[in-house]
């Protein structure tokens, strides 16, 4: 990072700071551990009752911090260190659904900025009563994508209607799409045409310039009619650079979509892997709880997960992927 030049390649210099960033997560606590063990080996010498009584809850800390390092070391796939990039897409259930669809994107901004993760919005889609029809954004950080990738997936909300008049029990769904930002060092190829590119006047929040210029860019990929889109910088240019990094990020996961559900065959598990399945149940009515499919982990506190407490989800799904291999 020091050397003449570094900064002259800044999506470069960004890939490297954020690897940097992620062994720090992985050595800080490393060391502290280090450290703390060799604390108690002190005190086991020092033969002092008082400091003998000390030692079980010691112990006990650095079991919690090692299953912790255990849990962080399982983000070893080809692409768990880079970013994020999430869709979510309002499904079944009317304007419940574009509302869940909001909720959910309210409940990952809050898990980011809780872990010191950089958000990036580049679609924001309204639904004219409520909610959102869809959205992306981009999460940066350690880890970002081997962290949020177990969340792609349908996930169900049951709850009373706030916008049904007879109060009635309703079960929406959003369905969440997570692939890797990737950078032009990992090649892919996509033949320009099998792409359509559509140019469109941009239709979310960014101002007066939105609406006036076709500053928004759609591709299509024919052959997989894959979808993206992006409109939220004020340049078509950026726009579509943003598009096609998306469009060559959503490839790559298919191709790692394939292998997993290969491997789902082989433990006949496919209804529990692969985009398209469903993951998570919340209730909010009759009770109040959070429950994940595959990993079977839960909570009893349907609104602090949606404040964005969802590392327990996360890191069951890294142990659970685990065993599933």
């Amino acid at each position: 990072m020091s050397a003449a030049g570094f900064w002259d390649d800044q999506e470069k210099a960004q890939n490297t700071v954020g690897r940097l960033r992620a062994l720090k997560t992985l050595l800080k606590p490393f060391d502290e551990m280090t450290a703390d063990l060799a604390d108690v080996d002190l005190m086991m010498e020092l033969d002092d009752d008082e400091l003998s009584a000390e030692i079980p809850e010691k112990l006990k800390c650095l079991e919690e911090h090692l299953e912790q390092l255990e849990t962080k070391a399982l983000l070893n796939g080809p692409y768990d260190g880079n970013a994020a990039i999430v869709t979510i897409n309002a499904r079944d259930g009317g304007t419940d659904a574009n509302d869940w669809a909001a909720m959910l994107f309210r409940m990952y901004s809050l898990w980011a900025k809780a872990n010191g993760y950089d958000l990036e919005l580049v679609d924001w889609q309204e639904n004219e009563e409520a909610g959102i029809n869809s959205c992306g954004f981009v999460v940066r950080g350690p880890a970002a994508y081997g962290y949020l990738r177990g969340e792609s997936g349908m996930h169900r909300l049951v709850r009373i209607s706030p916008f049904n008049s007879e109060a009635k029990r309703m079960t929406s769904f959003a369905a969440v799409d997570v692939t890797p930002e990737i950078d032009d060092s990992i090649k892919i190829e996509i033949r320009d045409e099998d792409v359509r590119e559509d140019t469109m006047r941009a239709s979310g929040a960014g101002g007066q310039h939105v609406n006036k210029t076709s500053s928004a860019v759609r591709l299509t990929h024919l052959p997989t009619n894959t979808v993206v889109y992006c409109q939220m910088e004020r340049s078509q240019h950026k726009n579509r650079a943003m598009a096609w990094k998306m469009l060559r990020a959503r490839m790559i996961r298919a191709e790692e979509e394939k292998r997993e559900l290969a491997m789902a065959e082989k433990y006949k598990n496919m209804a529990k892997v692969g985009f398209g399945s469903q993951i998570r149940n919340y209730f909010l009515h009759p009770d109040q709880r959070v429950k994940d499919s595959r990993t079977g982990f839960q909570m009893g506190n349907f609104h602090q997960v949606l404040d964005g407490d969802i590392q327990g989800f996360l890191d069951s799904f890294l142990r659970w992927r685990v065993k599933e291999d």
